[in-house]
């Protein structure tokens, strides 16, 4: 691997070419994480990582390059970080500031610091191409093939071609490549956009938003859900982050994501699942975020990261009306209703921005501030009536002051976690696609370990939480 800078700078992040040959040999024993590229880090990592690992030979090839630089734009500073002192660290761009926290989070460079006056450089000297140690003193053959093990080659080198050496390292500048103040003073990290700005920039062409809510507990199912919808190329997704962590986790995995400031606090890592206080108060978040945007002017699909999607649901949930709010049933009995008292799972509903549905979703939360259970029964109360009374046929409720429809979905296209016990089958991604699956729920089962445990079981995972990045059917849990 040879690095390439332009010395006329004091920044050497800003200014360094890499190039590395492609032999079966990984170039650093790293997880490369996602910079955003031309904003600071990424080139300083990679040569970090790389000198570290000790897979390549890392070389300096500046004073054998002439002339050849291409130019990064997105580069802001030709100053070094300490030329610019601690209140530039603290003011540099929301770009920036995520990619010196992917730095100091990722690898070795926030730990361990590479001096780049320690690298050999190739020059040229009487003609011939040599490597130049200026720490030693000492210059090496082009063609050696001992570099790679320098302590081997200082104890049978000979010293040689003094002189060139000597210049060399007359004219050498000393540059201040450390990122140690950049990294130990992380600036917070957070997105300059309001919940207005990333509707407008994520809708699709029918002002419709998938929204998810997570807290940390789920953010790696978070992530497979993200990376299944990425797969299906359902890039119109957005997410409510319910604490901090989730937020700055989102935000360094490249998502759309706000903070909701209402969310509540102290939420459990391992004890927030279905029928706890703590999943009682996560709940309610949720249709209060789905209103927020419905008043926006934007229709939702409100989907937990615990369902899973077989295909974009969007096209045939579009193929209602006005005035319906179509939501998942939970009945799990194979025949009969399946808008029975507290059947609707509020996990997966799609919501029009329009009068009828706002009015009824302004009721829904209002009943859901009040009660001491989760937002579900709020829902079903609410529209289909306590017990029931606004139901209409087998699959349908209409809530008479609003005039709003719920239809609830059919259970083979959208089946809840209990239905046909689908989650026992051996094949459980055939059986579902069988039977038409467009989504599955991970429901009807206690326990956030368990839940993970089921669905990385399954197959149907699209993360692997070692490397950060998506996968097709991971099927080991990390």
């Amino acid at each position: 691997m040879l690095l390439g800078q332009n010395w006329e700078w004091s920044h050497s992040d800003d200014k360094m070419i890499m190039a590395w040959n492609s032999k079966n040999v990984p170039l650093h024993n790293g997880v490369l994480p996602p910079f955003l590229y031309g904003k600071g880090i990424h080139n300083h990592w990679v040569f970090n990582e790389a000198a570290l690992s000790e897979f390549r030979f890392v070389f300096d090839a500046s004073w054998a390059m002439s002339s050849f630089y291409l130019n990064d734009h997105g580069s802001q500073s030709n100053k070094s970080v300490k030329d610019y002192g601690f209140s530039h660290i603290l003011n540099r761009s929301w770009e920036n500031v995520g990619n010196s926290h992917l730095g100091a989070a990722y690898g070795s460079l926030y730990f361990h610091e590479i001096n780049y006056s320690s690298l050999l450089k190739l020059v040229k000297c009487d003609g011939q191409y040599l490597f130049v140690d200026i720490t030693e003193d000492v210059a090496y053959p082009f063609k050696d093939q001992g570099l790679r093990n320098r302590r081997v080659l200082h104890s049978r080198t000979k010293k040689k071609n003094i002189a060139c050496v000597h210049n060399i390292k007359s004219q050498e500048r000393m540059v201040d490549c450390s990122l140690r103040d950049q990294l130990n003073y992380l600036a917070p990290l957070d997105f300059p956009f309001s919940l207005e700005s990333l509707l407008s920039a994520t809708a699709d062409k029918n002002k419709t938003i998938v929204l998810a809510v997570a807290g940390y507990s789920y953010k790696d199912m978070l992530m497979s859900w993200v990376c299944r919808l990425r797969h299906l190329q359902v890039t119109n997704f957005l997410v409510c982050a319910l604490d901090h962590e989730t937020y700055q986790f989102s935000v360094l995995q490249g998502l759309p994501v706000f903070h909701d400031p209402s969310a509540p606090s102290n939420i459990s890592f391992d004890d927030c699942h279905f029928g706890t206080k703590c999943f009682q108060r996560v709940t309610k978040v949720k249709s209060r975020m789905v209103l927020q945007i419905l008043k926006l002017g934007y229709n939702v699909l409100l989907s937990d990261v615990d369902v899973y999607w077989f295909a974009n649901p969007l096209p045939m949930l579009y193929s209602f009306g006005p005035a319906v709010l179509m939501a998942q049933s939970d009945e799990y009995n194979k025949t009969g209703p399946v808008n029975l008292p507290r059947r609707l799972n509020s996990g997966f509903y799609f919501a029009r921005s329009d009068g009828s549905t706002i009015a009824a979703m302004e009721k829904v939360v209002k009943h859901a501030a009040t009660s001491g259970l989760s937002e579900q029964p709020s829902f079903y109360d609410t529209l289909c009536g306590e017990g029931g009374s606004n139901r209409i046929g087998d699959d349908r409720c209409l809530e008479p002051e609003t005039n709003l429809t719920v239809h609830f979905l059919n259970r083979n296209l959208f089946p809840n976690g209990a239905y046909l016990d689908l989650w026992q089958k051996k094949n459980v991604g055939k059986a579902c696609k069988k039977k038409g699956c467009l989504i599955l729920h991970n429901n009807w089962i206690s326990g956030r370990m368990k839940k993970l445990e089921r669905q990385i079981l399954s197959g149907l995972w699209e993360y692997d939480n070692s490397k950060r990045m998506c996968c097709r059917g991971c099927s080991v849990l990390h």
